[in-house]
């Protein structure tokens, strides 16, 4: 019997449409959330998330205070930039697109910006946050990941869960989020160096993966009725499409939707949940800023 198959659209849409009603309110106090997307560049995939984010912006209300830069753009003149929204209080969040050209040092940028603008959840203050279970940003994708299995009903309390991939990003904060008390699964967190992954998958009540290679899980990997959740987004060549190519995921979604008790799609999964969640975050940022005065 196939698995449930997880919208994260719909679910993604219900997150934008609360977040909306929340600006409007706050905006009705004098509060105007407001966002700052900067990109270097020109790289494609990189306009292309910057141009979804901009949407997001304005389906729910907030202003969009988005910057385009030239590759030309020095390390000290992105930093300058920075400053100078950290000192702006009508920029609630920042967010610097990656990758950056090859002479910006992306460490020395993510550490720039204001741990309280930054709505990517990046800064190790807030990634400290959530190590230790304080109250900070959460990162967009793997809080998206969270409230995928939450809305799919999937029970994460004494689960065994895996995460494959340790990326700053998702990787690594993910496994820590899955074993905070209030969810306290069990994780194995698996990367390039894990031996026998297979059988440690065939354990998991829950797999998430985050590899960044199309189907690094295969349908013998994964037992039945296990969650299975892909955030990989990898292009593959066909020839069928116009585009040359399609996007797949890092599991083998065909073969373990028979097997899954829900599993999530690529595309339509997690991406979706990702720039919800930065909304979500943007306007707590402008929450906080009423909550400080």
């Amino acid at each position: 019997m196939a698995g449930t198959i997880i919208d994260g659209k719909a679910v993604a849409a219900d997150i934008r449409a609360n977040v909306a009603k929340r600006v409007a309110e706050l905006k009705a106090k004098g509060v105007n959330p407001a966002l700052s997307v900067i990109l270097v560049g020109d790289n494609p995939a990189s306009v292309s998330y910057v141009t979804g984010k901009q949407k997001a912006l304005a389906e729910a209300g907030m202003v969009d205070k988005s910057i385009h830069l030239p590759e030309s753009t020095s390390e000290q003149e992105l930093l300058d930039l920075i400053a100078k929204l950290n000192a702006d209080p009508s920029v609630h969040g920042i967010l610097v697109q990656l990758p950056l050209p090859k002479h910006i040092n992306e460490e020395k940028v993510t550490l720039a910006i204001d741990p309280k603008k930054d709505v990517d959840g990046f800064h190790p203050v807030n990634m400290g946050n959530l190590l230790i279970g304080k109250k900070g940003f959460l990162p967009c994708t793997p809080h998206g990941v969270l409230i995928l299995l939450e809305r799919a009903g999937v029970k994460t309390n004494g689960a065994r869960a895996a995460v494959i991939g340790r990326s700053n990003i998702v990787g690594k904060p993910m496994a820590l989020l899955l074993s905070r008390k209030e969810y306290n699964a069990t994780v194995t967190l698996c990367h390039t160096g894990t031996k026998n992954l297979s059988s440690i998958l065939k354990e998991c009540d829950i797999i998430i993966a985050a590899a960044g290679h199309p189907h690094t899980v295969t349908a013998d990997m994964v037992k039945e009725g296990a969650a299975v959740i892909d955030v990989g987004v990898n292009r593959i060549p066909d020839a069928t499409k116009k585009s040359g190519f399609r996007l797949v995921g890092d599991v083998d979604f065909d073969d373990i939707k028979e097997k899954a008790s829900v599993i999530t799609p690529v595309p339509g999964g997690v991406g979706p949940m990702t720039i919800a969640l930065l909304m979500q975050n943007t306007l707590e940022a402008a929450e906080n800023t009423l909550e400080s005065q």
